[in-house]
């Protein structure tokens, strides 16, 4: 992971205004009134704000050239932009995610969910995040990604990524999925399960985690494999280096499986497909607000009872 702090403030660039693109869940009023109010502190403060055209008929916004509506599948969305905004929940983050890593503009997530590990910023955090936005006030660090590979009888059938988790799971809730898990070529163990975790330090506090998975520290480079509901003996979860290849290979006989890429992107898994993960290319952009310990992060996101430490205060 690297970090740099953004550049000075300038509300013009040589090619034009400044312009932040924002995305939100509109199907959530909450979502609606966040994102007026970020819009429209942008907007007075002289930046432009872009959108997408399916959601800017769910947001009030001013009938003005400072609002840009683009529709999402144009291949150049955030072109010119210096900012991603998502405000939503780890669903509505992790779309964001696809625009941040396809455009390596930095995203600033603002949770409106539960727990929200990608978000920098809460609900009533909205005036400060728009104040360090127009100064530029905040700092943008690389999360590492994850490229996943399919193959079938020697082709690869499908090509993927993900910045927390490529999950292998069975199909039908009846039946096992039989799989042989292996570490750079090399086969480690086999066992029936309900499916495999190959994951980022990002996404070990998101899938991984509820299966069972280490808390790995974002600043950490490594990779995981975690097994969900594994009938072995030894089926634990294992950290790996960053350059290490996790595969997962289907048994001939078993069911079919399916890939599940950040819970978000999805392709079947003939019996006898191996799924092969290895580190990102291309790293998704954070933008940070704060200079808060990720340790600090994990007890207030999981309101973790550390009321007896008597440790000496930083």
């Amino acid at each position: 992971m690297s970090t740099t702090a953004a550049p000075a403030l300038t509300h013009e660039s040589s090619t034009g205004p400044r312009t932040v693109f924002l995305l939100a869940h509109t199907g959530r009023p909450a979502a609606v009134r966040s994102a007026e109010l970020v819009a429209l502190g942008l907007l007075r403060s002289g930046l432009d704000v872009r959108v997408l055209a399916a959601e800017a008929a769910d947001l009030p916004l001013p009938d003005t050239p400072a609002v840009q509506i683009v529709p999402e599948a144009s291949s150049d969305v955030l072109d010119g932009c210096e900012l991603l905004i998502v405000l939503g929940g780890d669903g509505t983050l992790l779309r964001g995610a696809e625009f941040a890593r396809a455009s390596g503009v930095p995203m600033l997530g603002v949770n409106l969910g539960r727990v929200g590990f990608l978000a920098e910023a809460e609900r009533d955090d909205l005036d400060q995040v728009v104040d360090r936005v127009v100064t530029r006030a905040y700092e943008v660090e690389e999360r590492m990604t994850l490229d996943v590979t399919v193959h079938d009888d020697g082709d690869v059938i499908h090509s993927d990524w993900a910045l927390n988790e490529a999950a292998v799971q069975k199909v039908s809730p009846e039946r096992m999925l039989e799989v042989v898990v292996a570490i750079d070529g090399r086969p480690v163990t086999g066992f029936g399960c309900d499916g495999v975790i190959c994951a980022t330090p990002t996404g070990s506090t998101a899938y991984a985690f509820s299966a069972g998975g280490p808390v790995v520290w974002p600043e950490v480079e490594a990779l995981l494999m975690v097994p969900i509901g594994a009938h072995a003996l030894f089926a634990k979860p294992l950290v790996t280096t960053p350059d290490s290849v996790l595969a997962v290979e289907v048994e001939p006989h078993t069911p079919d499986g399916v890939l599940w890429c950040d819970g978000r992107r999805t392709a079947e898994l003939p019996a006898g497909a191996r799924v092969e993960v290895r580190r990102g290319a291309v790293p998704v952009r954070l933008a940070r607000l704060h200079h808060a310990s990720f340790t600090d992060r994990l007890v207030a996101k999981f309101a973790l009872p550390v009321s007896g430490w008597r440790g000496a205060p930083h």
